[in-house]
């Protein structure tokens, strides 16, 4: 695979994770313009390096990946993004998909898969790890918790169910602690559950967070 002059933003919260993909990227020819640590330094470093593509995780101090995602996109149609994240259930790569990234994929994946993904990407072509594809093609898949909530509800979840507190959830998204609350009672009926700690193991369950 050679990726010559491919520049990109690495975005992830987890240095030594940013480091292996550098290094491996950077032996095949690419070129990494800077690197972000949060939603919001990702949304900046975007705009502010515009490189062939942005590599982003979805968990990540702040707004997050997924919110980060939408922004991006909003002010840059164009703007060619691929998940590189933890999670391999569907209905998050569906999720991101919707959301405007061109890719999706797990970080468990081999270094090669990484380097194709990539290089799709940046061709401007769509790739789906193959594990999540092949999920998506059975028909007999378990319903997830989260396909009951809206967009804007799924975002608020997965802010919870990460341990952020109401007050801490409404400062990223730039939204009333009343208005997170609403969002907050409307999930509980929504997945039937009753408290915080019922919120996180939904996630869990549903392998959104790693316990």
């Amino acid at each position: 695979m050679n990726l010559d002059n491919v520049t990109l933003v690495l975005a992830d919260d987890h240095a030594i994770v940013r480091l292996g993909f550098r290094l491996l990227l950077e032996c095949v020819g690419a070129r990494v313009l800077a690197e972000a640590d949060s939603g919001e330094a990702a949304q900046r470093l975007f705009a502010e390096f515009a490189p062939d593509l942005l590599m982003m995780d979805l968990s990540m101090p702040g707004c997050g990946g997924l919110a980060a995602l939408e922004r991006i996109v909003a002010r840059d149609p164009s703007a060619r993004v691929l998940i590189a994240s933890a999670h391999a259930d569907p209905l998050t790569a569906e999720r991101a998909l919707k959301a405007g990234a061109m890719g999706y994929l797990c970080k468990r994946s081999a270094p090669d898969e990484l380097l194709r993904a990539v290089g799709l990407v940046a061709a401007g072509k769509h790739y789906l790890d193959p594990e999540i594809a092949a999920a998506l093609r059975r028909a007999d898949r378990p319903e997830h918790p989260a396909e009951a909530l809206t967009d804007k509800e799924f975002h608020v979840f997965l802010q919870l169910a990460q341990g952020r507190s109401v007050a801490e959830v409404a400062d990223n998204f730039h939204l009333s602690p009343n208005t997170v609350g609403t969002h907050l009672y409307r999930i509980k009926q929504k997945l039937g559950i009753q408290n915080m700690a019922e919120l996180a193991m939904a996630a869990v369950r549903a392998g959104l967070i790693e316990v």
